[in-house]
């Protein structure tokens, strides 16, 4: 049954995917490949800050997220997919107000410092909230919600499916392009200060979709202003 609703729910953005609602920021300086989901679903707002040789740094208005708990596993997709399962049923109408919910995008799926055994990761993995729904999102057990203040976040895309693979390489493909930059002492310091993850991969597109896949990488950071 699950299967069957995610494969509506990804006829439906196939459907959308052309429209623009206007809810993705256009600047001139924004990175090269622009989500095409964003034009058919609500996506966070934020500000460019600086675009810079492989990285752009965003500022993140106040935001709601929902979140599962974190999630033990030697895969970061085979987490992701446990966990948008859960955020998948919540949006159905499994929660405390039994309301269903638009999807968004991106999912985040955060990677946290492992305290089990080597081989295995810990993951938390977010819907972003509809502007909707943020002043009272429905509760529901198992997920909490995250609160964001305006946060900073560094960013660098990718394009095709995530892997297991592909993901440190990007990671540490970001952390080169921003080294020796004001924003590598940020996130450390901030990383530092919050013990927070070490980075978080962003994904725009259903599982079913093949084409114009659009995914980032997520250094997400305090800046004292």
């Amino acid at each position: 049954m699950a299967s069957f609703s995610m494969f509506k729910l990804s006829f439906f953005l196939s459907l959308l995917s052309n429209l623009n609602l206007g809810l993705w920021p256009q600047t001139q300086n924004s990175l090269i490949i622009f989500p095409p989901s964003c034009n058919s679903i609500e996506c966070p707002i934020f500000d460019t800050v600086e675009v810079g040789n492989g990285y752009e740094v965003r500022r993140y208005n106040s935001t709601e997220w929902m979140s599962t708990s974190p999630i033990q596993d030697i895969s970061l997709v085979e987490a992701t997919r446990t966990g948008f399962l859960q955020l998948f049923d919540y949006i159905q109408g499994k929660n405390k107000y039994e309301e269903k919910i638009e999807m968004t995008a991106p999912v985040l799926s955060e990677v946290l410092p492992s305290e089990g055994p080597l081989c295995e990761s810990s993951f938390v993995v977010s819907f972003y909230v509809p502007k909707k729904n943020q002043e009272n999102p429905p509760p529901a057990e198992g997920l909490h919600l995250q609160t964001w203040k305006p946060k900073y976040v560094a960013v660098r895309q990718f394009s095709g499916f995530v892997s297991d693979y592909n993901i440190g390489e990007e990671a540490a493909a970001l952390q080169a392009s921003l080294a020796g930059t004001v924003w590598s002492a940020a996130i450390d310091k901030s990383h530092a200060a919050n013990h927070t993850s070490a980075y978080t991969v962003a994904q725009y597109n259903s599982p079913f979709e093949f084409d114009h896949r659009v995914n980032e990488i997520w250094m997400i950071f305090d800046l004292e202003e």
